[in-house]
């Protein structure tokens, strides 16, 4: 009720003790607020809820620890998805759930619950429970389980708890499930229309209902996302039980691309020449292509992500957030180069920094992106960007501004990431990233065999790998 208006007595149990009213004052009360001439929205809110503190955060801890799992098991399929759209989107959907476990981290340490408790909590059935999402057979069923499934248990949970948790004295972890739920509508419906899509070209809907009707009767058996519901019988047989899940290590890309991996020179791998190599048309669409081509930097962010789970939660969220960065400048070079007049799937996709960086230590993949590659964009982009806007180019300076912003960013939150992954010094790690990449490239037929691995410059291996 609005702070004018208390003309109806208490009720409830606040009944049961005494009430002490002066007449007069009441009465004074009453002429106070009759003349007060604002008449503001009643508030329709009442105290009462189904949770303590205690209860409150057992729930919201184990929500935390769904999110948290989600963004980094998404980042270990990053990899494996070959449709384009679904390996962006999911770019996308990583940063979704991390940035839910943010906010249920940061609510949960208003409730009492220290930050090293909160990143410490572990769950085994959870964890049973993902990493059987997690066996997928293909993208169609990773979509069902982690959307269909784990997304729409969760999303239904945090409306079931803003339903029942106290309106005014839990107001906060309300506000909060109501911010996340901002992303999940999408979020799900995306997945749908996905899901639909597959469906029409040809996947096997009955595949899909049997594999969400197993992950269902596994969340189910472990009391369901909130941990309390009656838990039924799990199912008779795990794929874990059979093959312990681990995360692909190839880049995989659709039927819609060509694809090379030889070198990082989209002239060689053209086979000839588009424009002269020191035009600004010949720098304007390399720099198109590969934002196109940093859907391998989403591989990149993403399998980093899983790699070092649990390691640190601002490590984990700052990849998330660099996954969502990158699945930006993939459909920024996606667009850009469709506004240019070209069909993005006429020029061929480079796949050189995904195919060393997906089986090698993410200390030294990392840096390898993150000393090397960013730090190189960041060398030419100033020089890019003037050069369009002296050419009038409004789309390559409009997308170049947001990218180079982005690259400043991603190149300061690595630093803490790397000293996560990794106790060796700069100098050292640069010396080593730069040896596993020349072995990697001289695989690859990027560069010969006669040349010494420690000869390679910081520059040879931005040109090589192509970043």
């Amino acid at each position: 009720m609005s702070s004018n208006d208390h003309s109806n007595p208490p009720q409830g149990p606040a009944t049961r003790y005494a009430v002490v009213s002066f007449p007069e004052s009441r009465e004074a009360a009453a002429a106070r607020r009759q003349a007060f001439p604002y008449r503001f929205p009643r508030d329709p809110r009442s105290l009462g809820g189904h949770f303590s503190v205690q209860e409150n955060a057992r729930r919201l801890l184990r929500f935390f620890y769904f999110e948290r799992r989600l963004a980094q098991a998404l980042g270990s399929w990053t990899l494996a998805i070959p449709e384009f759209e679904v390996k962006v989107e999911t770019g996308r959907h990583i940063f979704y759930h991390a940035d839910a476990a943010n906010t249920l981290r940061t609510r949960l340490n208003e409730q009492e619950q220290s930050l090293k408790t909160v990143d410490a909590f572990r769950d085994p059935s959870i964890d049973r429970f993902i990493d059987e999402m997690l066996s997928a057979a293909d993208a169609p069923e990773l979509l069902a389980g982690a959307h269909q499934v784990a997304g729409r248990a969760l999303c239904l949970a945090y409306r079931h708890h803003i339903d029942l948790t106290d309106s005014v004295t839990d107001a906060p972890t309300i506000r909060a499930m109501r911010r996340i739920l901002l992303d999940y509508e999408p979020m799900l419906e995306w997945a749908d229309a996905a899901l639909t899509a597959y469906v029409d070209g040809g996947v096997d809907e009955s595949r899909l209902a049997a594999w969400r009707w197993h992950l269902q009767q596994l969340l189910g058996s472990i009391g369901g996302i909130s941990g309390a519901d009656a838990p039924v019988a799990p199912p008779s047989r795990l794929r874990i039980a059979d093959k312990p899940y681990e995360r692909g290590t190839a880049p995989h890309r659709d039927a819609r691309f060509v694809t090379f991996h030889h070198t990082g020179d989209y002239n060689v791998a053209d086979g000839k020449e588009r424009f002269p190599k020191d035009t600004y048309e010949n720098l304007r669409l390399r720099f198109i292509r590969t934002q196109r081509d940093e859907v391998d930097a989403i591989e990149a962010f993403g399998t980093f992500l899983w790699d070092i789970r649990f390691l640190d939660f601002k490590a984990e969220y700052d990849l998330a957030r660099i996954t969502w960065d990158e699945a930006r400048h993939t459909e920024i070079g996606h667009r850009a180069l469709l506004a240019s007049g070209y069909d993005p799937y006429e020029l061929p996709n480079r796949l050189t920094g995904s195919t060393c960086r997906g089986p090698m230590e993410p200390a030294y993949a990392m840096a390898e992106i993150n000393l090397f590659g960013e730090v190189g964009v960041l060398k030419t982009i100033n020089s890019l960007i003037d050069k369009a806007r002296d050419e009038n180019d409004t789309v390559l300076a409009h997308v170049a501004d947001f990218i180079r912003s982005d690259e400043r960013t991603h190149v300061r939150k690595g630093q803490h990431i790397l000293r996560c992954m990794t106790h060796m010094g700069n100098q050292e790690l640069e010396l080593k990233t730069r040896e596993l990449f020349t072995e990697c490239l001289i695989s690859l037929g990027a560069i010969t065999t006669d040349m010494d691995l420690f000869t390679v410059s910081r520059e040879d291996l931005e040109h090589l790998v192509g970043e």
